[in-house]
């Protein structure tokens, strides 16, 4: 796989992404490699400890979009988000299993949006879908992606509003 290819349309698909909505929406973006996969995530400061870095974090939510050698052996681009860890997220009282049913009950009004989308995982990965690889309109795909993500993300803070400590 040629890293520093799909590290470039990554970062091109990040910035293309509405400046203006993610600071509205108080959403942050990354692109990296983690574990041989090319990746760009979308999350909150408040969706994981305060002071963590995101990189070095272990409690924390985030939307990813990824690809690495065997999804494009699939010739697919896989997406996701992720709760880990959340029992140790502070201000909160949640148990990981509750979390990701309260999510996913949101979230089947949304279900239609997302194309070979799953919420059958574990409480770690609280959806996971692909879309099929097509490297000439990768960024679009990308783009989309982190655009269906926008119009949900208001489900996750729905969700940890449900566990705040008062």
């Amino acid at each position: 796989m040629d890293y520093n290819f799909f590290l470039t349309k990554f970062h091109n698909s990040a910035d293309r992404l509405d400046k203006k909505i993610l600071h509205k929406n108080k959403l942050e973006v990354s692109v990296g490699i983690y574990v041989d996969s090319v990746f760009l995530k979308l999350f909150k400061k408040s969706w994981m400890n305060n002071g963590e870095e995101e990189a070095s974090t272990k409690t924390k939510l985030f939307f990813s979009i990824w690809i690495n050698d065997k999804t494009m052996q699939e010739k697919k681009i896989f997406y996701n988000i992720h709760a880990l860890k959340l029992r140790q997220l502070k201000g909160y009282s949640i148990t990981s299993r509750d979390f990701a049913d309260r999510f996913r009950n949101k979230f089947k009004n949304m279900e239609q949006h997302w194309e070979n989308v799953s919420v059958n995982f574990g409480p770690l990965t609280l959806m996971e879908g692909w879309v099929p690889l097509n490297i000439e309109n990768m960024e679009n795909t990308i783009v989309n992606l982190a655009k269906n993500f926008l119009m949900i993300d208001h489900l996750v803070d729905e969700t940890l509003k449900t566990f705040e400590k008062t």
